[in-house]
């Protein structure tokens, strides 16, 4: 694995259940394992840490290089990183993965912005007819409960429930 495949598998919270430190609290925050301290001064992020009173600072590599003192190559294995060929087939897999990942994520938010579209070009169809219709037609209350639907499916409108 490269360097950036394994910041996109673990995770500082997962690094510090490595090493078995405590969650964050709710502000993110954990006791420095760098320095003594009785309060929590370490700032927990998804990718980095930072502590406000030794200064220290980094990704999941240095920490790692930190927490077993060791250079970035060791923590670099440890991670199960390798320095294999480009053409290695768990690589490639990888980045198959990855693109395939992100292709699906794409046509989820084109189709997502295509229904988006839709109802609200029927929304404004349905006002359309509100307007031309006589008050408590057929048409009219078609119209007003075809609105509502459409704005409680783009969810701006909640159930009594929601």
């Amino acid at each position: 694995m490269t360097k950036e495949e394994i910041k996109d598998l673990y995770s500082m919270k997962d690094i510090l259940e490595r090493y078995g430190l405590p969650k964050p609290n709710r502000a993110g925050f954990i006791c420095c394992p760098f320095h003594k301290e009785k309060t929590a001064s370490m700032k927990i992020y998804k990718d980095s840490y930072n502590c406000f009173a030794c200064g220290a600072n980094g990704d999941v590599f240095s920490f790692v290089q930190s927490m077993e003192n060791v250079d970035f190559k060791t923590a670099f294995k440890m991670l199960g990183g390798t320095y294999a060929d480009k053409s290695d087939y768990q690589h490639k897999l990888f980045q198959y993965r990855c693109q395939k990942r992100k292709e699906t994520k794409k046509i989820r938010e084109e189709k997502r912005k295509a229904l988006h579209a839709e109802v609200l070009e029927e929304i404004k169809l349905m006002k359309a007819i509100k307007l031309l219709s006589s008050v408590f037609s057929d048409d009219w209350c078609y119209a007003v409960n075809k609105i509502e639907y459409d704005i409680y499916l783009l969810g701006y409108l909640m159930t009594e429930k929601g």
